[in-house]
């Protein structure tokens, strides 16, 4: 606290002894003794609740910083969702916008003799909803239970048939591809 070196004290002790007295000397540096404890006490205490307070306030600003970068971050995520969704809806749009252009070619086509007839169409059409229909009812089950990729020397049997070697002389079960990419 204070700069004293030993010869400063010595001084310090001689002077009270020749102003206070030998008998009264004891008596007064006690209780000097007690006020600088006491002083010394309230210094520490001050600088602890220092110490506190500004660990208090740089909390505080960080939890103001984070509730920031929160809400910047739900604005972005919510921006995003809806440049998503529109960016849904423009394709979806340019999907039934190219699905009647093909529809309309597809009649032209019908009308004159080159080409698919109206009822080809008409099927080819229904069989790929079906085939979408499939994998959408499928992707759940794709997805909890992980498929077996065929090894390099197993060729997988094309069109749901079976493979050239028979079940039965093989270990290996008969495999199957399924529309949605899965084997069985």
């Amino acid at each position: 606290m204070f700069d004293l070196g030993f010869s400063e004290l010595l001084v310090i002790g001689i002077v009270a002894l020749v102003v206070i007295g030998p008998e009264r000397l004891p008596k007064v540096a006690r209780s000097a003794g007690q006020w600088l404890g006491r002083l010394n006490r309230y210094v520490a205490q001050v600088k602890q609740d220092i110490d506190r307070d500004m660990k208090l306030e740089e909390l505080r600003k960080m939890q103001q910083e984070m509730k920031e970068s929160a809400q910047r971050f739900e604005i972005m995520a919510n921006d995003t969702a809806r440049d998503v969704e529109t960016a849904a809806r423009e394709m979806e749009t340019t999907v039934e916008r190219e699905g009647a252009q093909i529809s309309k070619v597809m009649q032209a086509m019908s009308s004159t003799d080159g080409g698919l007839t109206m009822k080809e169409w008409d099927r080819i059409k229904a069989e790929e909803v079906d085939v979408a229909k499939q994998e959408d009812s499928a992707r759940p089950l794709a997805e909890a239970a992980s498929p077996t990729k065929p090894s390099p020397d197993e060729a997988p049997a094309s069109d749901g048939q079976a493979s050239a070697a028979s079940p039965e002389s093989s270990s290996q079960p008969a495999r199957r591809d399924y529309p949605d990419g899965s084997v069985g």
